[in-house]
């Protein structure tokens, strides 16, 4: 079962640019909530509580229980407006969702067993192509991460989308499960393509 975090946030009256900075002077940060055919709610977040959920690892693909003054909404964050330059969350829309909503998420992919592929210790470079996998699930089977693992991998060897597992009640929303996930390439040899040393010095004496 996903772990689910619970928020207290407070409705938002005023609408529009000077209302959202006006909540930022009091030190909150404004929010909506949409989605399941109701009206969408405008919400303030305490910015400082905020902030550590932003920065934990994938804010995006976790639960939460938002409070409004004694309601609950169940809600998972969609999108996440930050400053340019210092990174805080200026805004949040937040999607409602139950324990059968169908929803979209991005994964991350973890490799495993590195040590274990062949290719790597004869100097091959991974060249990873997708570092997140998009699944379709409900909010109870979010995972965590998607493993990959290298066992066995040979210099030239790809793992493809299809060949990734995924747990139960988890789909792939990407249907060409030939897409390449990772492939182990031959090793970067410097300098290929110049002329050695020796090489040089042939030709300057067949020159002369």
């Amino acid at each position: 079962m996903t772990e689910t975090t619970t928020l207290n946030a407070e409705v938002r009256s005023r609408a529009g640019t000077g209302g959202a900075r006006e909540t930022r002077r009091n030190g909150r940060t404004p929010a909506v909530i949409y989605g399941s055919k109701l009206d969408t709610l405008m919400i303030s977040l305490d910015s400082a509580e905020l902030a550590k959920q932003v920065r934990r690892h994938g804010f995006l693909n976790h639960v939460f229980d938002i409070d409004i003054e004694g309601r609950k909404e169940r809600v998972i964050p969609r999108e996440v407006q930050n400053h340019p330059l210092s990174g805080r969350a200026l805004h949040v829309d937040f999607m409602r969702i139950s324990a059968t909503t169908a929803i979209t998420v991005e994964v991350e992919v973890v490799f495993i067993n590195e040590d274990k592929a062949p290719g790597l210790k004869r100097g091959g470079v991974l060249n990873v192509v997708m570092r997140t996998i998009e699944v379709e699930c409900t909010p109870d089977a979010i995972p965590e991460q998607l493993t990959v693992d290298l066992s066995g991998l040979e210099i030239g060897d790809a793992i493809h989308l299809g060949a990734i597992a995924l747990p139960a009640g988890v789909e792939l929303t990407d249907p060409d499960i030939e897409a390449t996930v990772v492939t182990l390439a031959p090793p970067t040899v410097e300098g290929a393509g110049q002329p050695t040393a020796a090489e040089g010095d042939e030709g300057a004496g067949a020159a002369g």
